[in-house]
């Protein structure tokens, strides 16, 4: 494993300025952007997937290779676990990163943007919602392309359940907690250490020695 990660590089010091005035346009209007054809298919047949499996609903968001999701159908063999990214290229890589495929989880190539509001819709709730290092966007530029300025961040929050998220960049879960106090969710948010890495780019910041962060919500409840 290459343990030459460089840090997050910003040209923001704290909360973005507009952070609650983007987060609060997004929680008043709806996202109305029409859904692309190839996301509603893979929906369709996720939903006939969801339905035969009857168990709880797992979402690991920009899982990359997927060895995330594996992971976690480990830790939680009771629930089926769905991993999904925008990049069939990640996803083609599954098997080089983890051999065996296990029973409880799938890997699905979706725009997040479309399947979470797709999956609200069709009145889903989540048990646990993770996303373990989504690009967090550094430039200052870029909020709204960080799940917490996105528009589509209001489905997100709607699907509830456990949400976990991780990063080695903390000012991207410092603007996220905003986010979920400006909507009525409670957070936490704790510099972590893990004895066994989650995916390959914590096992990746850790051999750099770079801190790692996580952040906890429970999305069923508001403050």
């Amino acid at each position: 494993m290459d343990a030459c990660s460089r840090n997050v590089e910003s040209n923001q010091t704290g909360l973005h300025e507009r952070l609650d005035e983007v987060v609060q346009r997004h929680l008043a209007h709806r996202f109305r952007k029409p859904y692309q054809e190839h996301s509603l298919a893979a929906f369709k047949q996720l939903e006939q997937q969801v339905e035969r499996a009857g168990k709880p609903l797992i979402f690991d968001s920009c899982c990359g290779v997927g060895a995330s999701t594996a992971r976690l159908a480990e830790l939680h063999p009771e629930a089926l676990v769905i991993g999904m990214d925008k990049s069939e290229h990640r996803l083609s890589r599954h098997h080089a990163h983890t051999p065996s495929e296990g029973e409880n989880y799938l890997l699905l190539r979706v725009n997040l943007n479309d399947l979470w509001r797709l999956a609200e819709e069709a009145g889903w709730t989540l048990s646990h919602h993770y996303l373990l290092y989504p690009n967090p966007w550094p430039k200052s530029v870029h909020l709204q392309r960080r799940w917490h300025g996105s528009a589509v961040f209001p489905s997100l929050l709607a699907l509830g359940g456990q949400l976990q998220m991780r990063s080695n960049w903390p000012l991207y879960l410092q603007e996220f907690a905003r986010a979920l106090e400006l909507a009525g969710h409670s957070s936490s948010l704790q510099q972590i250490n893990p004895e066994r890495p989650i995916t390959p780019f914590e096992e990746k910041y850790q051999a750099s020695g770079q801190p790692l962060w996580r952040l906890d919500s429970d999305l069923s409840s508001l403050s």
